[in-house]
């Protein structure tokens, strides 16, 4: 049986061909250029495999996943020139004939963690990720089933409260300003120092003004869900990183809730080479076969 992933990204998207073991065969990766030009080159690729059995697409956002809305399927108001209001899910299904999962790309890679968590005998039944990148978005797994049913969650927009040394920075979310998005993804390292994230070096002070607002999305997740987990993906995210994080969330849990060890339960993911959301979409393409 072969299974089919699109992971679609505001840059690239990535679709992959795997089978039931969640083993990738084949993966290809286009440019997110317009819609039209987009699913051409994704639909030609998976029409390649006669014996597709299923799909799941793990999208940049919002969209639209309650399926009794008249736009279920759909990339909804994004700021991604060209693709508001646009139908994802009709045009794949309709070319391929197969049944199709629509999910957010975090989601895809929140279920592709807990995923390998099973495979590998990990006693857990939840887990949250949060990817902080160009944009910070996360996605929660308990007992399997992913979390949300008004709409996806938007857990790059929770409010957090200021670093005493960040006061005089605005914050880049047009919505909200100073929100987790608006205060810790990549874009607002250059938009405080000028200077591209990858290139600031990793003692720079702003490491741990982003730390700490990261270690608050830590906690808001931690006493609202008490997750087995907490795994950290994205273009921001290190291992040195993350012992910053881990400091600030034991200092602002000041021993409150009682969580794991804190580098198991504040971990990098599972998955190599930003696999969690190829992974999660096989899985998921599988469900779908059972519905």
């Amino acid at each position: 049986m072969l299974l089919g992933s699109i992971e679609a990204g505001g840059t690239k998207f990535v679709c992959a061909v795997g089978n039931e073991d969640y083993r990738v065969l084949e993966k290809a990766t286009f440019p997110t250029t317009d819609p039209k030009t987009t699913f051409a080159q994704v639909i030609d690729f998976f029409k390649k495999f006669n014996d597709l059995a299923a799909l799941s697409i793990a999208s940049f956002g919002p969209i639209e996943i309650q399926k009794n809305n008249t736009r279920y399927g759909y990339i909804t108001e994004t700021p991604k020139k060209g693709w508001s209001n646009t139908d994802f899910v009709d045009p794949i299904k309709k070319a391929l004939n197969i049944p199709v999962f629509f999910t957010t790309d975090v989601n895809g890679s929140a279920y592709g963690e807990y995923v390998l968590a099973q495979l590998f005998n990990e006693k857990i039944r939840s887990l949250v990720y949060l990817t902080i990148g160009t944009g910070i978005g996360g996605g929660a797994i308990i007992d399997g089933k992913i979390v949300g049913s008004q709409g996806h969650t938007e857990m790059g927009h929770v409010r957090v409260k200021r670093h005493p040394d960040d006061l005089d920075f605005e914050g880049l979310c047009p919505f909200h300003h100073d929100c987790l998005e608006g205060l810790a993804s990549g874009p607002t390292f250059e938009a405080r120092l000028g200077i591209k994230g990858q290139d600031v070096p990793k003692d720079h002070p702003i490491w741990d003004i982003v730390s700490y607002y990261v270690a608050q999305a830590a906690i808001q997740q931690t006493m609202i869900l008490r997750p087995d987990n907490l795994v950290f993906g994205g273009g921001v995210v290190s291992e040195p990183f993350l012992e910053k994080v881990r400091r600030d969330f034991a200092q602002l849990n000041n021993q409150y809730v009682q969580v794991p060890d804190l580098t198991t339960y504040i971990r990098m993911p599972r998955a190599k080479d930003n696999g969690s959301a190829t992974l999660g979409n096989f899985a998921l393409a599988f469900n779908e076969l059972g519905k």
